[in-house]
């Protein structure tokens, strides 16, 4: 006589659970299965292209009616299970039917998370899980309109395209800054996003819901900062959880899914789980792939056979048409592991391998998926790397060839091959050109052909063809590179990014080509900076590319504490100011108070998770951070000039406080300080700053190039202006020149010394609409820049900065 088999849930994995035991044993069990669905089996990851039309119903089916018939199956639809009896091994259904079984099996898979924002309940706020949400999905498409999509995962962005292709208007949002950031790397995430936005679907990142608004039913999604985006439905596809309760209610034991060993079993021996539903080693999982694999080891134990389920290594891919992705393993940084990294802007392709110990651990592909597979068995398999390294990055086809030599590739061009797409530049006439005119450098290429000179996507080819010509007579290295991560030096780089108009970290490494994943320590603040004076109010900052002082805003010490120092514009200060920093200093007992060279107090010795508090105290009276850490403007040095001074000849200390005030908080390549002198006599010390004035009885003398620190250099004279105000412009035309073109990390000096000082008298003294350009977006930029560090901070931005991840006792910490 069979044995008893109940089925609670009638999905993927108990359906390949049933196939594999009827193919061994037909007879073994008389089976019942209760779904809570009204239907048969079913294919849930088709959902998607049934939304989206590509298939329907019907082509999405697993077992149909005839074949729960064929294998004598009694399949109760629609009759969700209310209860499990344990000790009476039954199982009650919600018609009041009573199923007793031998064998349990338990599949209920998972339940979709609904995020708790006021509104959640409204008419048209839908999840994503199964064919009632889809055919939801398609009774609100019928009638058009817009759509707004909650999570940008894989769930997510299949709902978007699917409801795109249905023709509304599609908004994603996601809290993380990239899309898909558990599967995709940030630069994968980039072209993604650029893909998603391609097809017409709008994509907000960093977007936390506020509330979803609507009278009875959905109206519109307000998000944290204010933004509300018309909605007529709402997916939420944020996450599922599994669907555990009622194997809780029977006192099975339960964590985060139902707990079974490598047996499936749950902590009753007569009672399997497998699915969506189950924890196994900690894990509970997603995807389809260890679902089967768990499904098979059921089958074997409901025959009483040895299996195991040691747990599974998944991938991951995007079902939509067009958008070829591919994600395994584990691709986070770290000090023990190394990266591949190809880029092909052109084709929109990144691959990405990240390998330690000569084995793969994780894969990123975007835009040629072709080798996914074979690098994920490559992974799973743990194969040394090492013969096949200079190549494992194109793929099976090349594996353990020989490196491939791009010179051999541009040698077999033919003369007519295009090189320079912008300039319609082709081989020969390039190649010509170095022969006739003795060309030896990329520029002098430019110069002559415009080769390169414009998008600079080709200057790679454009190189290669030179060292094929000119062979060692070739230097490539003339050009310094940014870092290891690029062969583009800063200019070229700062060049594309305003040709390109690329307004993010991973874009410009994506167009740029840049041989790795997220850059390094030197190219990300570069890029950072660059971009951030580049697009002014587009570009937000990219808070993880600045270093710990710029992080935190203030200087670190030898000792661990910081330095605070307050702005005090022009170096006047007031008793209330004075009186405030006194009381901050009584108050947290800050060891040492000094007066720096700048004409400001600095306070020293203040703990990491003080600065918040000493902050509050002092925007309480009306100081702000004086950016003594930044990579920008530092102070504007006074003397007293004519308020005071027998000699002064203008009033510098009035023009001083109007500079800094003006200049305050604009980010440059390197710190920038100025002074302004009431007369020749120079008490300021205007003549050794990066932009110094110097007032004299016909007006203003305007000097740059200065410096006071490791190098000791007097400043030049740029010009003499008759008026205040034209003394105001041009030091601000001056600062946004630099801007413009100072690489990261050059002071005035040096970036003067670079392009010579007539170079900047041509551009801010001569020409005049230069210069009123170069003041104008200057002041634009200040718009988005002048907001104090310091009051963001007290009002809680970068919290977790301030706050110690646990507190070590000196001993301790040295033990």
């Amino acid at each position: 006589m069979s044995k008893k088999l109940v089925v609670i849930g009638n999905g993927m994995a108990p359906g390949r659970a049933l196939e594999r035991l009827l193919d061994q044993a037909p007879e073994a069990y008389e089976i019942t299965i209760f779904n809570a669905e009204p239907r048969v089996n079913y294919d849930r990851i088709m959902l998607s292209p049934v939304l989206s039309g590509e298939k329907t119903y019907q082509d999405i089916l697993i077992h149909d009616d005839a074949w729960y018939e064929k294998h004598g199956i009694t399949l109760k639809k629609g009759c969700k299970v209310t209860a499990i009896d344990c000790a009476g091994k039954t199982v009650t259904g919600a018609d009041g039917s009573v199923a007793a079984y031998d064998k349990l099996l338990i599949a209920t898979g998972s339940a979709p998370f609904i995020i708790p924002v006021p509104g959640k309940d409204l008419e048209g706020v839908l999840a994503y899980r199964d064919l009632d949400d889809v055919e939801a999905m398609l009774a609100a498409a019928e009638k058009g309109g817009s759509a707004v999509v909650i999570g940008g995962g894989l769930l997510g962005l299949e709902a978007a395209a699917g409801l795109k292709e249905r023709g509304m208007d599609v908004t994603v949002l996601h809290l993380m800054p990239t899309l898909m950031e558990r599967q995709l790397d940030t630069a994968a995430g980039y072209l993604l996003e650029r893909a998603i936005e391609a097809r017409g679907i709008k994509v907000v990142t960093g977007a936390n819901t506020h509330e979803i608004v609507g009278d009875g039913k959905v109206e519109a999604v307000r998000l944290d900062d204010g933004t509300e985006i018309p909605a007529d439905i709402v997916v939420m596809a944020v996450g599922i959880r599994p669907n555990a309760g009622l194997a809780k209610e029977a006192g099975l034991e339960v964590n985060r899914g139902i707990v079974v060993d490598d047996a499936m079993q749950t902590s009753d021996p007569d009672i399997f789980a497998v699915g969506e539903c189950v924890e196994h080693r900690g894990h509970c999982y997603g995807l389809v792939a260890p679902l089967y694999e768990m499904a098979k080891v059921v089958a074997e134990r409901l025959l009483d056979k040895e299996a195991g389920y040691e747990g599974s290594v998944t991938s991951t891919r995007l079902k939509v048409t067009g958008i070829d992705l591919f994600s395994a393993g584990d691709f986070a940084e770290g000090k023990d592991r190394e990266e591949i990294v190809l880029r092909d802007a052109a084709g929109g392709i990144y691959k990405r391998l990240v390998v330690r110990d000569d084995k793969l651990i994780g894969i990123v592909l975007y835009g040629d998926t072709r080798d996914g597979a074979w690098f994920f068995q490559l992974m799973k398999d743990e194969t040394p790397i090492g013969e096949m390294r200079e190549t494992l990055i194109f793929g099976q086809n090349y594996a353990g060839g020989s490196p491939l030599d791009p010179t051999a590739a541009v040698a077999a061009l033919p003369d007519d091959a295009e090189i320079c797409g912008c300039n319609g530049v082709c081989k020969s006439s390039i190649v010509g050109a170095i022969t006739e005119h003795g060309l030896t450098s990329i520029d002098g290429v430019r110069a002559r052909t415009k080769a390169s000179a414009s998008c600079g996507s080709c200057t790679g080819l454009v190189e290669q063809l030179m060292s094929l010509t000119l062979g060692e007579g070739f230097t490539p290295g003339a050009v310094q590179p940014m870092c290891g991560c690029t062969d583009l030096g800063h200019d070229d780089v700062r060049r594309l990014i305003v040709a390109k108009e690329l307004k993010s970290i991973p874009a410009v490494m994506q167009e740029l080509e840049w041989k790795t994943s997220c850059g390094c320590a030197k190219c990300r603040p570069a890029l950072n900076f660059y971009l951030i004076a580049d697009w002014p109010g587009e570009y937000q900052d990219d808070y993880q590319s600045r270093f710990i002082n710029e992080r935190v805003h203030a200087n670190i010490q030898k000792d661990g504490t910081y330095s605070v120092v307050p702005r005090m514009w022009g170096g006047m200060t007031s008793s209330a100011e004075l009186r405030a920093i006194a009381d901050v200093v009584d108050k947290f007992g800050i060891p040492t108070v000094k007066v720096t060279g700048g004409q400001r107090i600095d306070l020293l010795g203040v703990p990491k998770e003080n600065l918040p508090a000493v902050w509050a105290d002092l925007n309480a009276a009306g100081m702000v951070s004086g950016h003594a850490y930044a990579k920008g403007l530092r102070t504007v040095k006074t003397c007293v000039g004519t308020d005071w001074c027998r000699f002064g000849t203008q009033d510098s200390t009035g023009l001083g406080v109007k500079l800094e005030k003006m200049l305050w908080g604009s980010w440059t390549p390197h710190k920038v300080k100025l002074a302004v002198s009431g007369c020749p006599r120079n008490c300021a010390e205007a003549t050794c700053k990066d932009i110094g004035v110097v007032c004299v009885d016909s007006g203003y003398e305007i000097h740059v190039g200065g410096a006071a620190g490791m190098h000791v250099k007097g400043t030049e004279l740029l010009c003499t202006v008759p008026t205040e105000e034209e003394a105001l412009e041009y030091c601000a035309a001056i600062t946004q020149l630099y801007r413009e073109q100072g690489r990261y990390l050059e002071r005035i000096y040096k970036w003067m010394d670079r392009v010579g000082l007539d170079a900047i008298r041509e551009q801010v003294v001569e020409d005049e609409a230069r210069r009123t350009a170069l003041f104008e977006k200057f002041l634009y930029s200040q718009r988005f820049a002048q907001r104090d560090p310091w009051a963001e901070r007290v009002a809680g931005t970068d919290s977790h900065e301030f706050t110690p991840l646990n507190r070590i006792a000196a001993r301790e910490a040295a033990e």
